[in-house]
């Protein structure tokens, strides 16, 4: 069974408490982060403070402590400590550390996406609109961030059919020698060829940098005029192709998602709570617009409120983003001025130079604004419920498949890949009621020296590896390490079975139940061997759906499998031994490929011919020599 184990006693001093008091003997008042390490050096546990010394002191009195902390401390076996100038300071550098660090016993937000801006160009004369994600190295003007590809995807199609920009890249532009397709259906202007002025294309960008800064009324009234102006003046067809942009600019205005008149840049956010769990969803509203929107589900203890939450889901949220200028809440959070000031801070480092404020509505627009959110939230955490209650009868099926006592928690998947021996890896998957647990996947580049095609060899190293470090790092030598499996899935027959049991019995662990799932000699799926110990080799009704689930984490485990292989043969393609030879860098190495062609090419070369070679010194070729001829002795008359 997975777990920690039972806690121990309140009475029994938790051995982690002397840690804490030594680390409180060097501790001053002043703000900062502490945090909490294990035996192993993982860090348990991130927390800031506005005076470090009274804030760790507490840690001391574990009796006082609810249960998860007493584990905490009892788990703790050092302590690292930053201090800062600002209590607000503290704030962002905890955010920041737990969401890298994502330590177990903190409040965590897994959100490891990036998020999309809409940018237009300001280094062409004729600038672009695309979408972009990450840093910004380019000159230009961003609006965002959006929820999805899809919203700003969706805003750039309404924006090519109201301004006519063009969304093509530089070369693409550059290379053009008649207008695209876009311009067919009257989404782009033409500028590649000629087909507008500079200065009629730089009128649409000034109206599209109108827009999207919020100035809709001023842009529609503009429009509206030019389509008065050229009908008055009988160019009805000019006429017209405003007629169509004002109808364009109407429909993006007009929608039914919610598009608060009462709110320019905000985002709103709210949370749902059923047994435990939470879903936090956020409205990007961006100049009187909604960007779309996103739900977030974080892993915390099951009493943690619902305002404590959601100040940890602000403070990590916008770790990496800068915040809008103002928050829309549904409860006040513990902390919020505090919290305010270190937002206004984290806009400042994105070079949004304005204050940050957090309310909390009770009546009007903003509140139904919310309102909303949270209908939201609790339909997002609906779903999730039920595909769990899904997951959670599959895993009772397998539970009963195979004689488990109760229902796996942990269920980990192993595969390999290679092709001919080369670049030869092995991958671990694992799943349990949440689905497939993606942060736990590990891969294993296989080290041992083997028969290409061996798979029996490969399994036995990555079994060797994964169970052998568990059992090594074990805190308790009588109990089952952390994170132990209910159950493996061998990708395989029953040779890869007796594999994995030779494993487990050399090392002496207590074997969790083993099943190889293989396609039997006609590769036929739908109708896989189960093979397990105690038993004769069985297969399932094709319509099963426990196979269906067996399949399905079989087939994940191949995918991480092949996608790691891959990854590593597209990595050696670009590598050689060249890359081996200290004070070879790029340029030389280059200069030494375009000479002889290979790597191999140059280990031929005699040292007459590493001479000649462009840009390679006497004493360069020399150690590239001396690098492939290692017994080869060189004097200064060598050449």
């Amino acid at each position: 069974m997975s777990g920690h184990g039972p806690l121990p006693p309140a009475s029994v001093r938790p051995r982690g408490v002397a840690v804490i008091e030594a680390t409180l003997a060097t501790l001053s008042l002043a703000p900062g982060v502490y945090r909490m390490l294990d035996a192993r050096g993982e860090v348990l546990y991130v927390g800031k403070a506005r005076a470090l010394r009274r804030r760790v002191a507490a840690y001391t009195q574990p009796a006082r402590l609810p249960e998860r902390l007493r584990r905490m401390v009892a788990e703790t076996a050092a302590m690292e400590i930053v201090t800062t100038p600002t209590e607000a300071e503290a704030l962002l550098l905890e955010a920041n550390l737990i969401k890298r660090l994502q330590p177990r016993y903190n409040i965590l937000l897994r959100d490891d996406k990036s998020y999309p801006w809409l940018m237009l160009t300001e280094d062409h004369a004729f600038p672009q609109i695309a979408k972009h994600r990450g840093a910004r190295q380019r000159k230009a003007g961003y609006w965002g961030p959006f929820a999805s590809a899809w919203s700003v995807n969706q805003t750039i199609t309404a924006l090519e059919r109201v301004f006519l920009l063009r969304s093509c890249t530089d070369s693409v532009f550059a290379a053009r020698t008649r207008p695209c397709l876009l311009h067919q259906i009257r989404r782009c202007s033409a500028p590649c060829v000629g087909r507008i002025s500079a200065a009629d294309y730089a009128a649409l960008v000034a109206q599209a940098r109108a827009f999207l800064s919020g100035r809709q009324g001023d842009v529609q009234r503009e429009l509206a005029a030019e389509m008065e102006a050229a009908a008055a003046g009988l160019a009805f067809e000019q006429a017209a192709l405003l007629r169509d942009r004002i109808r364009a600019l109407t429909s993006v205005q007009g929608s039914d998602i919610v598009n608060p008149e009462s709110v320019t840049d905000a985002d709103a956010i709210a949370t749902w709570q059923v047994g435990g769990q939470t879903c936090v969803q956020v409205f990007f509203i961006r100049a009187g617009r909604n960007n779309g929107n996103r739900a977030f589900f974080l892993n915390h203890a099951r009493e943690e409120p619902k305002p404590r939450v959601l100040a940890s889901f602000v403070g990590q949220f916008y770790e990496d983003k800068p915040p809008p200028a103002l928050l829309l809440l549904e409860c006040a959070l513990p902390g919020q001025a505090l919290i305010e000031e270190a937002l206004t801070l984290r806009a400042a480092a994105f070079g949004e130079r304005r204050r940050v404020r957090i309310l909390v509505p009770r009546r009007g627009e903003k509140q139904a604004v919310v309102a909303h959110a949270a209908v939201n939230a609790r339909e997002a955490l609906e779903r999730r419920l039920a595909e769990r209650a899904g997951q959670a009868a599959l895993l009772d099926g397998v539970a009963a498949l195979f004689n488990l006592p109760a229902r796996p928690q942990r269920i980990e998947i192993y595969d390999n890949s290679h092709i001919m021996g080369s670049q030869p890896y092995g991958a671990m998957v694992v799943a349990g009621e949440a689905g497939f647990l993606r942060q736990a996947y590990r891969k294993f580049s296989i080290r041992d020296p083997l028969t290409p095609g061996d798979d029996f060899a490969m399994m036995r190293e990555v079994l060797r590896r994964r169970f052998g470090r568990a059992l090594r790092e074990r805190e308790d030598a009588e109990a089952l390490p952390a994170e132990w499996p209910d159950l493996v899935l061998l990708d395989g027959g029953a040779g890869q079975l007796a594999a994995a049991e030779a494993v487990l019995a050399e090392l002496g662990a207590p074997a969790p139940p083993l099943v190889a799932i293989a396609k039997g000699p006609d590769r036929n799926a739908g109708r896989e061997w189960l093979i397990t110990a105690g038993r004769p080799p069985f297969q399932l009704p094709e319509r099963d759906p426990v196979l269906y689930f067996l399949q399905r984490l079989r087939d994940e485990a191949h995918r991480f499998a092949i996608s790691t292989h891959r990854a590593a043969r597209g990595k050696a393609l670009v590598t050689s031994e060249l890359d081996e030879i200290a004070g070879i860098g790029p340029a030389r190495k280059r200069a030494l490929l375009n000479h002889f062609g290979s790597a191999r090419g140059v280990g031929q070369a005699g040292l007459g011919d590493l001479q000649a070679a462009p840009g390679i010194s006497r004493a360069v070729a020399r150690h590239v020599y001396a690098h492939f001829h290692p017994g080869v002795r060189l004097d200064d008359s060598s050449s």
